[in-house]
């Protein structure tokens, strides 16, 4: 019993990372109907951000020495406005372009700022040591939860409630959502198209730079692609939950992320090297079964 309910826990902390991205993810998707692929890296750039620039696979801690407060503020910052940029530069002189032109642009910031990075750090993955008191395993009952999970659910608890209630009760949180279900319409009505959308990037922006923090913490690395496989897993969750929809992108989250788990766990030990093709085949056939994913918005049925 004590084995299930932590692989449990495991899989409810990997779910709540991925619900994070795919937020991130579908909150811009639903404004603007693209799909970021630039958002790896700005949760790549957020965890580079804590370390000064240099070749030593050990760097000195840049952001990442400041008192714990300033730090977070200092992160999340950094990566705000790198979205915020992205969208001023490169997508809303394009926001009247097809979707495939949006997309090849989100291609492109993408290699850009991965090149940046390269420039600026190396290629080298480097070593980072922040919250390492969070990796020490906190005793619940007979089950040992690491504290960095327990940060990782509680964040994620806090930020989808703190969500929740903006987009439902605050005047920009309604005019999001009105942009999401029918965005000509939404701006017909008054909607001020420039402040959603930039704010859809800053919401995102924010959200990836707590999945720098919560990553940094639970690798202790740094990599040029460490923000990749979880916006393709985000990417995934969000389909799965419905493209649009975000309770769906976070339900797709916690799915992917438990399918995950349960295939590292219970998977034999030849095949858990291939537990990622376990995932996307989960996916394919969910998509088989609903391919509106499984929460469907009003404007989705009304393009379908």
């Amino acid at each position: 019993m004590a084995n299930i309910v932590q692989v449990l826990v495991d899989a409810i902390a990997l779910g709540s990372l991925y619900a994070l991205v795919a937020l991130a993810i579908g909150l811009v998707f639903g404004v603007m109907r693209l799909v970021n692929f630039a958002q790896a890296d700005y949760i790549t750039i957020g965890a580079y951000a804590l370390v000064v620039p240099t070749a030593s696979v050990t760097p000195p801690l840049l952001l990442g020495a400041l008192p714990a407060a300033l730090m977070i503020g200092g992160v999340l910052f950094v990566v705000v406005v790198l979205a915020l940029l992205t969208e001023r530069v490169a997508f809303r002189p394009l926001r009247n372009s097809n979707p495939s032109t949006l997309l090849i642009s989100s291609f492109a910031v993408s290699y850009f700022l991965q090149n940046l990075v390269m420039l600026i750090h190396t290629g080298r993955p480097k070593s980072v040591g922040i919250g390492q008191g969070l990796a020490n395993a906190v005793e619940i009952g007979s089950v040992r939860v690491p504290g960095v999970q327990l940060l990782t659910m509680g964040v994620t608890a806090g930020l989808l409630v703190a969500l929740v209630l903006f987009l439902k009760k605050t005047p920009l949180g309604i005019q999001m959502r009105a942009a999401a279900e029918n965005f000509q319409m939404a701006r017909l009505l008054g909607m001020p198209a420039n402040r959603v959308i930039a704010l859809a990037f800053a919401i995102s922006g924010l959200l990836s730079g707590v999945v720098s923090l919560l990553l940094t913490i639970q690798t202790g690395t740094l990599d040029l692609r460490m923000g990749l496989m979880p916006v393709v897993y985000g990417f995934f969750a969000t389909v799965i939950g419905g493209m649009g929809s975000l309770p769906g992108a976070a339900l797709g989250g916690f799915l992917v992320g438990v399918a995950s788990v349960l295939l590292q766990t219970y998977l034999p030990a030849d095949l858990r090297p291939f537990r990622d093709a376990g995932v996307f085949t989960l996916v394919i056939l969910i998509l088989l079964v609903r391919p509106q994913g499984l929460i469907v918005t009003s404007a989705a049925k009304e393009r379908v």
